[in-house]
């Protein structure tokens, strides 16, 4: 490989680098919802895997059933989760084309 093309490689790689670091940054604005329980909890999270909101339905509470209540709490946020990483993996390698790239999210190593 001659060194025009090792240089015209790394120009792809820094414009990927770029984009891949802007669809990131969009990515981890937005926000990213499940419920459980037939909707009586619902949790709202961002693409940087923090909790924005949380709501419960008063009829859920029950004071003798409080690991029910934790349950769907946990149910919810792990699927508004799920749904972040599973987009944020999904758009990133629409970018790469399923390339392996060391440090970047959704699965790769």
């Amino acid at each position: 490989m001659g060194f025009g093309n090792m240089n015209k490689m790394m120009k792809q790689v820094q414009k990927m680098q770029a984009e891949m670091g802007k669809i990131q940054k969009e990515l981890e604005e937005q926000s990213y919802e499940a419920t459980s329980g037939g909707g009586v909890v619902k949790v709202i999270v961002n693409g940087k895997n923090e909790m924005l909101d949380i709501q419960i339905n008063p009829e859920v509470l029950d004071p003798d059933d409080v690991e029910m209540l934790q349950d769907l709490i946990l149910a919810a946020t792990n699927e508004a989760l799920k749904k972040a990483q599973e987009t944020m993996s999904t758009e990133m390698n629409k970018l790469t084309g399923n390339m392996k790239i060391p440090g970047m999210p959704g699965g790769m190593f």
